[in-house]
Order: C-alpha cells, then sequence, then structure tokens
C-alpha cells in the first residue's frame, strides 16, 4: 500500500501536467471547433522561455526564490501568448473559412517549424537546471524502509493547476469574454450579428491556451529539471489523448482526462512495463471511446436544422 500510495502522488502530478496542457486544446476546440496541434510546442516554447529567463536573472544576482518564480512566470507567460496569438494569426485566421483540413494542415506545419526552430536555436542537447524548490514532508515510513515523500515541488504543481482550473471555469462561465466564447461556440455568424468581435473572442482564446501552455511548460522545468525540443510533441499528444478522453470541448472533463493519462501512465510503469505505458494508456482510450464516444464527460453535440 506504501508504494500504491507513492504512485498515487506521482500520477497525480504527472496528470496535472498533462490536464493543464489539455485544457488548451479544449479551449481552442470549443471556439473553433478544431484542433490546435501546435499547441505541444507552445508547451515547450514555454518551458525553454523560462529555463533562458531564470538564467538571465540569476546572471544579475537575484537570489530571492519567491521573486525569480514570479518574474519568470510572467515572462514566459507573457512571451508564449504572443506565441499563440501569432498561430493564430498566421495558421488559423486565413484558413478559417476553407475546408475543415486546412486549419489542421497548417497547425501541423507550424508544430514542426517551432520544433524544428528550437532545434536550431537552442541546440538538440537536453538542457538542465538545478533544483529550485527543495524539500518536502515524509508522510509516512514502512517497517522495511520504504518512505513515502511529497514533495514541495508537487504540491506546487497540484495547487496551481487546481488554482488555474478554477479561474479558466469562472472566466468561461461567468465573465463577458467567457459569453462571447460560448456564443462563438454555438454559432459565430449569428454571434457577429450580436455584436461579438468575433476575430478578438478566438484570439484571446489563443492567448489564453498559449500562456497555460507556458504555466505546464514553467511546472515541467521545475518538476523534472530539465527541457529539450522534442519535448513539446510527446506531451501535446499525451494532453491531446487526455481531452479526448475527457469530452474535448469540457474544461473539468480536460483535467480528468490528464489526471487519467498521468495515473495510467504511472501505474503501468511502476507495476508492469515502462516501455509499454504509452501502449496502455491509448489502450484505455479506445475502450473508452468505445462505450462512451463524447468522452467522460463529453457532450453528444446536437445539429440545429
Amino acid at each position: 500500500m506504501d508504494y500504491f500510495a507513492q504512485q498515487l502522488i506521482n500520477g497525480l502530478v504527472l496528470g496535472s501536467i498533462y490536464g493543464l496542457i489539455a485544457i488548451g486544446y479544449t479551449m481552442v476546440y470549443g471556439i473553433v471547433g478544431m484542433i490546435n496541434f501546435a499547441h505541444g510546442d507552445i508547451f515547450m516554447i514555454g518551458g525553454f522561455i523560462a529555463l533562458i529567463t531564470f538564467l538571465i536573472l540569476i546572471s544579475f544576482g537575484l537570489t530571492a526564490i519567491p521573486v525569480i518564480l514570479l518574474m519568470v512566470l510572467l515572462v514566459s507567460m507573457a512571451i508564449t501568448a504572443l506565441y499563440g496569438w501569432t498561430i493564430e494569426r498566421i495558421a488559423y485566421r486565413p484558413l478559417r473559412h476553407s475546408f475543415r483540413l486546412a486549419p489542421m494542415l497548417s497547425a501541423i506545419g507550424m508544430s514542426f517549424v517551432l520544433t524544428n526552430y528550437s532545434q536550431v536555436t537552442q541546440g538538440a542537447r537536453v538542457k538542465p537546471i538545478p533544483p529550485f524548490i527543495t524539500g518536502g514532508y515524509t508522510l509516512h515510513e514502512s517497517p522495511d524502509g520504504f518512505v513515502i515523500q511529497l514533495s514541495n515541488i508537487q504540491i506546487m504543481v497540484v495547487i496551481t493547476t487546481i488554482v488555474l482550473l478554477a479561474i479558466f471555469t469562472w472566466l468561461v462561465s461567468r465573465t463577458r469574454l467567457g459569453r462571447d466564447m460560448r456564443a462563438c461556440e454555438q454559432d459565430q455568424t449569428m454571434a457577429a450579428l450580436l455584436g461579438v468581435n468575433v476575430d478578438r473572442t478566438i484570439s484571446m482564446t489563443f492567448v489564453i491556451g498559449a500562456a497555460l501552455a507556458a504555466v505546464a511548460g514553467l511546472m515541467y522545468l521545475l518538476y523534472y529539471g530539465l527541457v529539450d525540443f522534442f519535448m513539446g510533441f510527446v506531451a501535446g499528444i499525451k494532453a491531446f489523448t487526455a481531452a479526448v478522453l475527457g469530452g474535448i470541448g469540457s474544461l473539468p472533463g480536460a483535467m480528468l482526462g490528464g489526471l487519467a493519462i498521468g495515473l495510467i501512465e504511472t501505474f503501468w510503469s511502476a507495476y508492469f512495463s515502462v516501455e509499454y505505458k504509452d501502449v496502455a494508456a491509448f489502450s484505455i482510450l479506445i475502450v473508452v471511446l468505445i462505450f462512451m464516444p463524447t468522452g467522460l464527460l463529453g457532450r453528444p453535440e446536437v445539429e440545429k436544422v
């Protein structure tokens, strides 16, 4: 049971990171109805920006960890949001009224551009950093010496995820921007006739999704202590899978799917084989979609005629 409890903690932390990325996927899909396949690479860009900002601040002699974390978070969110806005303007807006595959292919192309851009500018090697947030708590120690530990960075990742999920759920359900998003989701033409600025609403959706990806990139950097140019592809596929599993278009569903994927991967790696953890996650996704085609919390689309 001690080993199980430790893996449960690890799985929840990993799932929280996947969930943060998945929220960006599901927000864009909910408004535009298309998948932003470059979102995983935005997450990777956010990790690199956080790393570079860390190094710059430390080179200036700044040593206060809370101040450094706050500045890194703000800088990475701002620059990554600019990337999200640029992707929407370049890869989506010109093709919004084209056939449905065109924006998706454009987003895949943008994903390759960002991946190779990062490889050329930052190099192909893994970029490690020393641990910034150390320490933790010993929850239990078994007679055979196995210790259940909860680190401070794990607590930080989970709390950050819960707070952001609450904020963006409130944003979508209670604010003017959220009402505009939901109006564009139902009918963009009618929303425009009623005074909604559709272009601005879609741009803001990409900006918010990219800012969330930046937070996920920072959490990943702090938790694992490294970034590389290819991590966006792997994490992006996992987060997209999480969004589909939870019910794409649903913010709580995206988080639930992220937690499910993180727990499946962690427990499969712990009790069976690390090499087949991805097979296990996608197999369970297939089984769930066979019996629940809209995902765990998804709603079936009703076409009005």
